[in-house]
């Protein structure tokens, strides 16, 4: 199943990774300071997924990536893909397993699986 993955960034941000059912991760969310405002970020970009915005864009080296869009603001950007074919792909997984994603929460980096 697909999932919505809160985690911390180096600089100390919080953001939200959606990752598909195979464990790739499709978009990165904006940095959040607070955890609490990426966790209601998530939960409302995981009730609007079908009707958003996906603006697909192409790297100067023929990479190819997406923005998600929502309300005129951009709230995520994808990974790089390696065809447009790839993206659509990505874009399809969301809009089919988006809004039954659950959405866990590793950012205060303690591990389940202790050594």
């Amino acid at each position: 199943m697909a999932t919505f993955v809160i985690s911390k960034r180096f600089s100390g941000d919080y953001k939200f990774e959606f990752t598909s059912r195979k464990g790739k991760t499709i978009f990165t969310s904006n940095a959040y300071e607070l955890r609490m405002d990426c966790e209601a970020a998530a939960e409302y970009v995981r009730s609007v997924l079908e009707t958003c915005s996906y603006v697909k864009f192409k790297t100067t080296k023929g990479k190819f990536f997406f923005r998600v869009v929502v309300d005129n603001e951009v709230v995520a950007t994808s990974r790089k893909y390696s065809t447009e074919l790839m993206v659509q792909k990505g874009i399809v997984e969301i809009t089919k397993y988006g809004s039954k994603a659950e959405i866990l929460d590793f950012s205060n980096n303690s591990f389940v699986f202790e050594d």
